[in-house]
């Protein structure tokens, strides 16, 4: 079916571009090469439409191209490199001519490459994918971990003992049963148990639900691991536990234990003396929930850990993330969609892409430094800090806090301002020249630029994340 103007202004008025949604501005050229990069990476993530003549800042205008001279040796050229079929298509826009190509999502279980580059879009730059999320996509079609059964063979009654149904009930704010066999049937309309000849309980049920994780051979080890440190360094361990129960049942027996043991400082508020913890419950409790719902399930004998050192915690999870880094505020791509979307119905959890975002604005409120998010061999990390002046905040925790500043400014639809940055820092208005230099430097490293359609003095300057 051709593709009319109407549709055009339709792409032309989304929000914002997306994984199935790609602009260019385009006016005179866009490289066969780079067109056919940009075809492997949109269907690597399943597919969507790439068009020129279109430009990629907003306000997104139509300002035509002219490039893609015969959109049919192009689709046959594009077929020649890349093996799949792309279509292209020319439309006479009454603002100008657009170029479109409707480009098919990959198969399940492969992936495309160009020359071996594996790739995928992150922001305004194309990456080659990780290994890990290779895995993932290869994995496709296989079995899901999660969904497999650690326990067969079972009686009913062995499924009241091995899972703690009554906390199941309690989360989902359901009357618990005056039954048995209601409770178990209600297992089984929620995919956590199956019955033939004889009742399973599915790894994620166990996971999720067990009185003690222990009595799962297959996932004792994935139980959550709690450290504390006497001082900032790994030299002297004071305490080491597990968590044994499953992760729905046992979340606030975790998030209370970290609490207990983090330390306390006094401070006076109002006049009155005040017993503050190391960093903020709610920061702990979303990164310790998103740690247990994005871990890689498929890296064995480890599990999430959290680390309580004098000045800091860090909370890690096995696997390296699927959304990168630098985009954690504002991306979203859950490796685990079933385990996360029963955590979220028991309020565990935020909604979708919401709890990075809710960390960052909590520790930007309480003037804490802003969190690290980093990557290690098979690892991601997430560091919280105890609070800092900011004269004390070296030059890497002043470029951090000022790019998730502005990359929490854009998801709340507004833009960062030398102002905005300054009350993030709680400093008076004759610090702005400081403030300018912390701006200066990160636009120097490349993680925010300037707002174009401002112009003028840096005093009503806006910025933007890179990517945006």
């Amino acid at each position: 079916m051709a593709i009319t103007p109407g549709q055009i202004d339709k792409w032309i008025q989304a929000a914002s571009e997306h994984q199935n949604l790609e602009f260019k501005e385009a006016k005179d050229h866009l490289g066969t090469e780079k067109i056919c990069e940009y075809c492997v990476a949109i269907a690597n993530e399943g597919g969507g439409v790439l068009l020129l003549g279109i430009s990629d800042k907003r306000p997104r205008q139509l300002v035509g191209t002219s490039a893609i001279e015969n959109p049919v040796k192009m689709s046959q050229k594009l077929f020649n490199n890349l093996g799949f079929r792309v279509n292209v298509e020319a439309v006479n826009h009454c603002d100008g001519r657009v170029v479109v190509f409707q480009i098919p999502a990959r198969p399940k279980g492969s992936a495309y490459h160009l020359r071996g580059r594996y790739l995928m879009r992150s922001g305004e730059e194309l990456i080659s994918m990780s290994e890990d999320r290779l895995r993932v996509i290869f994995d496709e079609g296989k079995p899901d971990w999660l969904e497999e059964h650690s326990l067969t063979g079972l009686a009913a009654q062995q499924i009241i003992d091995f899972l703690d149904t009554q906390a199941f009930f309690d989360l989902l704010s359901l009357p618990y049963p005056t039954d048995r066999q209601s409770v178990i049937d209600r297992l089984i309309q929620e995919h956590l148990i199956d019955y033939n000849n004889g009742y399973a309980i599915r790894r994620l049920g166990a996971l999720l639900f067990a009185k003690q994780l222990d009595d799962f051979q297959d996932i004792a080890r994935k139980a959550p691991r709690v450290i504390i440190y006497t001082g900032t360094s790994k030299m002297e361990t004071r305490l080491d536990r597990f968590i044994n129960r499953g992760y729905a049942v046992g979340f606030r027996e975790l998030i209370q234990f970290i609490m207990s043991q983090l330390p306390q400082s006094e401070v006076i508020q109002n006049a009155l003396r005040k017993e503050v913890t190391l960093v903020p419950e709610d920061a702990v409790r979303e990164l310790v929930a998103n740690s247990l719902i994005h871990q890689d399930f498929q890296v064995t004998g480890t599990s999430v850990v959290t680390e309580i050192y004098a000045d800091r915690v860090e909370i890690s999870n096995p696997g390296d993330p699927i959304v990168p880094v630098e985009r954690f505020i504002d991306g979203y791509q859950s490796r685990n969609e079933r385990l996360a979307g029963i955590m979220r119905r028991m309020r565990i959890c935020e909604e979708k892409g919401s709890g990075i975002d809710k960390v960052i604005k909590l520790m930007e409120n309480n003037q804490f430094p802003a969190p690290d998010f980093r990557t290690t061999y098979n690892r991601t990390n997430a560091v919280i800090f105890a609070p800092k002046p900011f004269e004390e905040m070296i030059r890497e925790d002043r470029i951090r806090a000022c790019y998730q500043h502005a990359c929490l400014k854009w998801v709340e639809n507004t833009q960062m301002t030398n102002q905005s940055l300054r009350d993030r820092f709680r400093l008076p208005e004759n610090k702005s020249a400081i403030i300018s230099q912390v701006i200066a430097q990160t636009l120097e490293v490349g993680l925010i630029k300037a707002d174009e359609k401002i112009g003028g003095s840096r005093k009503f300057a806006r910025y933007l994340p890179s990517w945006a």
